[in-house]
């Protein structure tokens, strides 16, 4: 969807600054928000893509108002939600007003460590369905605008990059944010001219990397 999360290219925000020895977290509800993200994705049975649409789904000047964590912290109140795991009301007082719901999963203390060494791997096998670009291959992305999930950015969307490495047969965003099932696809890692992007005021030199799902290409 175009967001106010999809801001890449986009001018009026300022420079980025950065800190040095930033800490992992600058409070301590930061810490606690990133261990309920974790847990509850786990209890709720929801997918990293559905996580990111929650996020992307916020009011716009509400997700530009608000740091990081409050972010993934408004996301997570939206899918413990619309999962029917507590109400907003609940949420707020922090009292129940029913008895819990069923949970899919509980992650304990102690597998938290071998749940985050693991991770949750995106690739999938290919099954033999077959694979339609190459390194070298000259491709365009679509210029299409959909109102749910993807990971095709705004400012790539109808230029022209060249195929620079094939990842690998992946979940497609897309379909997981739906709930839709994985439906993976081929997944490449696309260069593009910063020139290209941003025309002849960008520097000749500089280029972009980004990796784009199949269905987000065609042949350029």
């Amino acid at each position: 969807m175009n967001g106010a999360h999809d801001m890449g290219g986009m001018h009026g925000f300022g420079p980025i600054m950065r800190e040095d020895d930033e800490p992992p977290f600058h409070a301590a509800w930061e810490g606690r928000t990133l261990a309920l993200s974790l847990a509850m994705a786990a209890a709720g049975g929801w997918t990293i893509d559905m996580g990111r649409h929650a996020r992307e789904r916020m009011a716009p000047a509400d997700y530009l108002a608000s740091s990081y964590y409050q972010i993934w912290l408004a996301g997570l109140q939206t899918l413990i939600e619309e999962n029917g795991l507590a109400t907003r009301e609940e949420m707020a007082s922090g009292v129940p007003d029913a008895p819990g719901a069923a949970v899919k999963t509980v992650l304990r203390a102690d597998q938290v460590a071998g749940v985050l060494a693991r991770g949750a791997p995106a690739d999938r096998p290919a099954g033999g369905t077959p694979q339609k670009y190459r390194p070298g291959d000259g491709v365009r992305v679509r210029n299409f605008h959909p109102t749910g999930h993807t990971r095709a950015a705004r400012y790539l969307r109808g230029h022209t990059g060249q195929i620079v490495r094939v990842h690998g047969f992946h979940v497609l965003p897309d379909a997981s944010a739906a709930g839709r099932g994985d439906q993976p696809e081929w997944l490449y890692c696309v260069r593009f001219s910063a020139r290209e992007l941003w025309g002849e005021q960008a520097n000749a030199r500089d280029h972009v990397h980004a990796d784009q799902w199949e269905s987000y290409l065609e042949p350029a």
